[in-house]
């Protein structure tokens, strides 16, 4: 009889495990290999000339299903013909994240060369608001198999002993004194069914996970922007740099010429205090250009999430890529990709299922249970057992559950709401996007224009002023003209190229060039 009971004990145990396995095989996402995300290797060696989208698979330990990745891609609308093959860029990424040794950067390299697809593979793999997300995002998935433990066994095991020393209540007893042990003492009790209450509990789990992925997924968004703007700023700071120690230059060369006229007696005095003056100014015009440089500097640092990397230097300019955007298609995308928006979707899925759970709430559960002791006034005296099942409510109190259900029920609407209120800011935010990039777009041109125009005619009054026919404030008209043209000619670089970044956050997905075009 021991052996049966300890038999049917261990039976027990081990059908709860064969149930939670096969639960645990379950998907966490159901769509997780559909879903896509924004990050993207802007490899050089990429055919561009597709002009085609990338959306990379989420970022994951285990490289997702690519099969229903080329289904997706098959399946896709002709406008967004964008969409190229996401199957290497999703390996790249996923190594990138993964793999600290994928990163080819070593920030105790002095005076290495990086671009910004270098500065953007860093942050993947150091800037601590991915990692917080992706540790936030393992929390929620350890709560999937938190649920799932309700159909596991609770086990109980020990051994007892006491002295007892019964009260008399009557003349006719037994042994006042005895001893008592329970060695050993074993039971196992197990849920078999709650009527759904287990598996709405574990959806609810998956569903605040996905969204917890999405989260993931909106930081990385916002970290590749935040670098690419940084990195933008720095090339401005670098080329209005560049741009005043010119001036500098040519105002020294400007002092030198109107000393010489005054030596000879062509030009007043007043000329050549009026150059010592301009030369002054363009020199603190650069010491603060220098320092614009050192805080762009400190910007980039801290957007790929590491301060201290200052051994790097950077040898591009700022220049203008050629893109065809449509802002259908940016909308369309936006709304199957945005992390916010998809995160959403998840978090209202999730308040549908509460609202589900809180009406199975009212129902029992149906439990089996097994016990075995041996024992008695002597450690091997006897033995016993005990095993059964049972249908019963656990602390059941109606009006708590139908508040709850009241509440999950209002949270659902809220959830729903929230849902419509983001749609709406995504959709204001690509327009805004948009107008921005279009905005940029069209200033390049005449901004350059602007700039051709004023350094002609700079030259022009440099040269009448060395030939002695122009004057010191007709010059330094076309100085200060030329000076202007040339920052907002290059502010309208960095402000395109950033709108384009912020087109691919707002998106959740990056934009390839059509065709890549040097500066004027």
């Amino acid at each position: 009889m021991k052996k049966k009971l300890l038999l049917i004990i261990i039976a027990i145990i081990f059908s709860s495990q064969n149930i939670y396995a096969e639960t645990d095989n379950t998907p966490v996402s159901e769509n997780s290999n559909s879903t896509l995300i924004s990050i993207w290797d802007n490899d050089k060696k990429q055919d561009t000339k597709t002009h085609k989208r990338h959306f990379p698979i989420i970022h994951s330990r285990k490289i997702p299903n690519l099969d229903t990745v080329d289904k997706l891609l098959d399946n896709a609308s002709e406008q967004n013909r964008q969409i190229d093959s996401a199957k290497s860029i999703s390996e790249r990424i996923n190594n990138s994240l993964n793999n600290n040794n994928a990163i080819k950067i070593d920030i105790n390299t002095v005076n290495q060369i990086v671009n910004v697809d270098d500065c953007v593979k860093i942050a993947l793999a150091n800037h601590p608001s991915i990692q917080y997300y992706k540790s936030s995002a393992e929390i929620y998935k350890s709560k999937i198999a938190q649920a799932w433990s309700a159909y596991f066994p609770t086990i109980g095991a020990g051994i007892e002993y006491s002295r007892n020393d019964l009260l008399l209540t009557t003349f006719n007893t037994g042994k006042q004194r005895y001893n008592l042990f329970y060695m050993p003492n074993l039971s196992a009790n197990i849920m078999l069914f709650d009527f759904g209450k287990t598996k709405t509990k574990a959806d609810i789990a998956k569903k605040t996970y996905q969204a917890s992925e999405e989260n993931v997924k909106m930081s990385i968004n916002d970290v590749i922007y935040g670098v690419k703007k940084a990195y933008y700023s720095l090339l401005f700071a670098k080329q209005q740099e560049t741009v005043y120690e010119n001036f500098v230059k040519d105002d020294e060369a400007h002092l030198e010429q109107a000393n010489a006229f005054y030596r000879v007696g062509t030009k007043p005095k007043i000329d050549v205090l009026t150059a010592e003056y301009n030369l002054g100014k363009s020199k603190l015009n650069l010491i603060k250009s220098q320092n614009s440089t050192k805080l762009a500097y400190a910007n980039v640092n801290n957007s790929i999430g590491i301060p201290e990397f200052n051994n790097y230097a950077i040898n591009e300019n700022l220049e203008t890529r050629l893109y065809e955007i449509n802002i259908d298609d940016m909308l369309e995308i936006a709304f199957n990709t945005r992390p916010e928006y998809l995160a959403a979707k998840k978090k209202s899925e999730a308040s549908a299922l509460l609202v589900r759970g809180s009406r199975r709430a009212f129902l029992p559960d149906l439990n089996v249970f097994a016990s075995f002791e041996a024992g008695g006034t002597s450690p091997g005296n006897d033995t016993g057992y005990k095993f059964g099942g049972n249908l019963a409510y656990k602390n059941f109190n109606a009006l708590l559950l139908k508040k709850q259900l009241d509440e999950s029920k209002a949270t659902a609407k809220r959830d729903l709401a929230e849902l419509e209120r983001t749609r709406q800011k995504i959709y204001l935010e690509v327009q805004q996007a948009y107008i921005d990039f279009k905005n940029a777009k069209d200033s390049i041109p005449v901004a350059a224009l602007a700039m051709m125009e004023s350094k002609e005619r700079y030259n022009l009054a440099s040269g009448r002023y060395k030939v002695g026919v122009g004057d010191s404030i007709e010059l330094k008209d076309a100085e200060n003209t030329y000076l202007t043209a040339q920052l907002e000619y290059y502010s309208n670089l960095m402000n395109y190229n950033i709108a384009v970044a912020n087109l691919e956050r707002v998106t959740g997905a990056p934009i390839a060039p059509i065709e890549e075009q040097n500066q004027i």
